[in-house]
């Protein structure tokens, strides 16, 4: 879980925009059903960040090797769409780098950290959470895109038609 937290630090200590960027405003249109599914997250989130300390690796097993390997894709995935968020404009739409082939990598890429970890130390505590996170992280999508289109208008529906929420090279996986 300390990926998550050295994530958070680059962008913080980036540009305090990038930082601000990193969130949705609290202006950003939420129901209260939304407002609840979002400190469900928080809460699921901590959870899994306490009760992460405490478990150990499976060393030398087949679920060490098969957990780590996609722990490291999504370490990579995560390092590439951090990279990303960083290095374009705090005014401006993120559509380069991992960008082009999912709108959300950073999502994406902490469940398949997460799905990594599950593995790696098998645990299916850590991967209900991880699931619930992940549940969490599709309604935080959702309010995500509703405010980039009040922001952005058209050249983020444009973003919309043609990059998948989740991952692929065409919107066909999106549906």
């Amino acid at each position: 879980m300390s990926v998550f937290l050295l994530q958070m630090l680059a962008m913080m200590f980036a540009d305090k925009r990038i930082w601000e960027k990193s969130h949705v405003p609290i202006e950003a249109r939420r129901d209260k059903l939304e407002r609840n599914i979002g400190n469900i997250a928080n809460f699921a989130w901590l959870l899994a960040m306490v009760y992460s300390v405490f478990l150990p690796l499976q060393l030398g097993t087949i679920w060490f090797r098969v957990g780590f390997s996609i722990f490291v894709i999504g370490l990579i995935l995560m390092t590439m769409a951090t990279f990303s968020f960083i290095t374009t404009p705090a005014d401006q739409l993120i559509i380069k780098g991992v960008y082009k082939f999912s709108r959300h990598p950073m999502y994406l890429s902490t469940f398949i950290i997460c799905l990594g970890s599950s593995i790696a130390t098998v645990s299916w505590l850590f991967l209900f959470l991880s699931v619930i996170i992940a549940l969490c992280f599709h309604i935080e999508a959702l309010i995500e895109e509703r405010y980039c289109l009040d922001k952005y208008g058209s050249a983020y529906q444009e973003y919309l038609n043609s990059v998948p929420r989740w991952f692929g090279a065409s919107k066909k996986f999106d549906q």
